[in-house]
């Protein structure tokens, strides 16, 4: 009965034995929140998901939607004390398409939907709050594909582009690389006319300024990445066949995630699944190393065996036919290059008003040369009303060393509360899930906001709260653990 325990709980009976000392957590300020929830017109890929972020010279910044026409962004201290606040107004048609921040300031992407779409950026200063002007980005026609931003690592640098097509297939991607100040670097075209049928593509940029456009292509069966520099006009190309006819199944990729590092080396996952049957068939990771000559390295594949999915359904307590609705949602790669590929199975049980709800998560750990060298089943239950999507619910992580922690909203033996889990990178130990101490609101109206959770350091989270059922009101939380 002890070992079966251990099994659902996805622990090895040595983890348990070996586990460090029980978490001790302690809330220690707490401060008025306010935050109107967003609906998204997409909910299963916000556009912000990260709306606090932690400053190396201390404190943190958030991004806050405070009603229909203004979001705010606000300076805190260490102990939640506001230093500013800086107004964003937002007109009719405009909506929030990207967040980050470098030393010196903070930087807030607009979408403007109209007779024409926009991208334009404010600029503040993070010792002042001061705003600039906003600096047109970006123009592209009304009924045009929606425009993409993407940040450098470190928030020095900004990428915005536009797709172009033709008969609603995307040709090829005018792009403009900025540096911090919004200056223009770069602009360039990425050119798909050789790659044919339907492919998805994104685009990335390194802290140089360099751009990496990443494919899933060739009939979704290919991963591949193209760098562009901006002192050359030299184009590298890398790719990989992740997809194809095994054992008389034709396998495609069904989900993919790519995660560009700063030193410019890029990994990517990708679930695979059966183009007939839709069965999970096969996680597998390339690391896209683009330092030197540049090579490729493909992790060996971990199979979605019936053993898997029985270890699933041990974990979960279900009794699921086959896999289904998990996506990838995080690549995590320590300092010394161990990495954690993160899917969670989240979906809605009916229309756009449904409730949104997150389960399990699935964690594959791979050491520095690449080979998979455990993974875990982690279960949770989560649910958020349709009008919060998947923003107050799912998880936040974060490495620090070669330990991964994981904050989640859940029901635990009739206690609501965040809870904090701690795994280890090198085998995958897990630590029981610890009570933050917050005694989060139960009930089905925003209670926890996931988008708001960050680390200050190994030993300290910033986090939103309702505590009360009879209160509407949120709390910004401090959190130390000990």
């Amino acid at each position: 009965m002890r070992f079966s325990f251990l099994i659902a709980t996805g622990l090895t009976l040595t983890s348990f034995l070996t586990a460090p000392a029980l978490v001790v957590a302690q809330r220690v300020k707490s401060a008025p929140f306010s935050y109107l929830p967003e609906r998204a017109d997409d909910r299963y890929n916000q556009r912000v998901t990260r709306k606090t972020l932690a400053l190396p010279t201390g404190g943190f910044v958030i991004l806050a939607h405070k009603s229909a026409t203004e979001y705010a962004v606000e300076r805190y201290d260490a102990d939640l004390k506001r230093l500013w606040a800086t107004s964003l107004p937002l007109s009719a048609g405009e909506t929030i398409d990207a967040f980050a921040q470098s030393a010196g300031q903070a930087t807030v992407v607009v979408h403007s939907a109209g007779a024409a779409q926009q991208l334009s950026a404010y600029t503040i200063n993070l010792a002042t709050g001061q705003k600039s002007a906003a600096k047109k980005l970006l123009e592209t026609g009304s009924r045009d594909r929606r425009p993409g931003a993407a940040f450098s690592a470190d928030g020095t640098k900004l990428v915005v582009w536009r797709y172009l097509t033709r008969e609603e297939q995307i040709r090829a991607i005018s792009a403009v690389v900025y540096d911090e100040k919004l200056q223009k670097l770069k602009e360039r075209t990425y050119d798909f006319h050789d790659q044919g049928g339907f492919f998805s593509t994104t685009v990335h940029v390194g802290n140089d300024g360099s751009q990496f456009v990443t494919l899933v292509s060739d009939g979704m069966k290919k991963l591949a990445v193209r760098r562009y520099r901006n002192d050359s006009p030299e184009v590298k190309v890398m790719s990989v066949s992740v997809g194809g006819t095994f054992g008389g199944k034709e396998v495609n990729v069904f989900d993919s995630r790519f995660a560009l590092q700063p030193d410019n080396t890029l990994y990517a996952a990708a679930i695979c699944n059966e183009r007939e049957t839709g069965l999970y068939y096969s996680l597998k990771v390339v690391k896209f190393d683009f330092l030197g000559e540049g090579e490729m390295k493909f992790a060996p594949e971990v199979k979605f065996t019936p053993a898997y999915l029985q270890e699933v359904n041990q974990a979960t307590a279900t009794t699921a036919k086959r896999l289904e609705d998990v996506y990838l949602t995080d690549l995590l790669l320590t300092a010394e290059q161990q990495l954690v590929v993160v899917g969670e199975k989240k979906y809605e049980e009916g229309g756009d008003d449904s409730p949104g709800h997150t389960r399990e998560l699935h964690l594959f750990g791979y050491n520095e040369f690449q080979t998979p060298t455990w993974h875990r089943i982690i279960a949770k239950d989560q649910v958020a009303p349709a009008t919060e999507g998947f923003s107050s619910i799912s998880y936040r992580a974060a490495l620090f060393g070669p330990e991964l922690q994981v904050v989640t909203w859940e029901k635990i033996k009739n206690k609501s509360d965040l809870y904090l889990r701690r795994i280890n990178a090198l085998n995958g130990t897990v630590q029981p899930p610890k009570s933050l101490g917050l005694n989060v609101a139960s009930d089905q109206n925003p209670s926890y906001v996931k988008d708001f959770t960050t680390w200050l350091d190994p030993k300290t989270l910033i986090g939103v709260s309702r505590p009360s059922k009879k209160s509407a009101a949120l709390m910004l939380n401090k959190i130390v653990v000990k």
